[in-house]
């Protein structure tokens, strides 16, 4: 599986680029109040068995159990293909074995491959290789979630699919497992479940956090600033 993100066919921006455009968005989103993180201001506590049910997909694992970290994202969101670039690829590894972080899928019907890609991964999950996709998805986003341009997102399933077999075939998958997987029921419901807790728990936009079980609501806008409240979150949860 390749780790450096290719560039799209026909010639298209660099990861970088498209990055830094979401790095844009997202700062005048926030700035202008509409958070991408959705919801209220206050400190409910969502349930685990909404937020984190048992069987959910951990990029990392704590043994104690203190401190979990759920998101809801949607891989073909620019902002959590900026996030995964610039906050949570890091945080994966810097707490590794010192929180549990979850993922949820929340594909959004503004983006056309969303939901292929939230199949994709859930496919790759069937055959115990749920991390290795994700990380596939946003290393190579560039490449199946924007068009040729590289300005717009794309909405070409058929290659998408094609790029998403050749990502299992990577991986190591079993692809005419995984081709079948993609398109199966258990597929489909499981992304089915993650839309309807997102929706419990007040996520109605991506990327959505929540630290043991509140969610995460930054002040700052762009991402070394929301990098540095997530940490602070998450370390005080810790007792550091």
């Amino acid at each position: 599986m390749s780790n450096v993100a290719k560039e799209p066919r026909g010639g298209g921006l660099s990861l970088n680029v498209v990055l830094t455009a979401a790095v844009v968005v997202v700062a005048v989103l926030v700035i202008g109040g509409v958070l991408l993180f959705g919801g209220g201001s206050d400190d409910e506590v969502v349930p685990a068995e909404v937020l984190h049910p048992e069987g959910s997909h951990t990029l990392t694992e704590a043994e104690d159990g203190e401190v979990t970290v759920v998101e809801f994202l949607d891989f073909q969101c620019g902002a959590c293909a900026g996030f995964y670039q610039n906050i949570t690829r890091d945080l994966e590894r810097d707490y590794e074995g010192e929180i549990t972080f979850v993922v949820r899928n929340l594909p959004l019907d503004m983006h056309p491959l969303a939901e292929p890609a939230a199949y994709a991964a859930e496919a790759a999950a069937l055959q115990d290789s749920y991390s290795q996709m994700y990380h596939a998805l946003f290393d190579n986003y560039t490449e199946w979630a924007r068009d040729d341009s590289g300005q717009r997102p794309s909405d070409d399933a058929e290659r998408a699919r094609e790029l998403f077999a050749g990502y299992a075939e990577d991986i190591g998958l079993d692809v005419e497992r995984f081709r079948e997987d993609m398109d199966s029921r258990v597929v489909r419901e499981r992304v089915d479940r993650d839309r309807a807790d997102a929706e419990d728990a007040g996520a109605s936009g991506t990327p959505t956090f929540f630290v043991n079980g509140v969610k995460f609501e930054p002040e700052g806008s762009g991402f070394q600033a929301i990098d540095t409240e997530l940490r602070e979150t998450i370390d005080e949860e810790l007792g550091r």
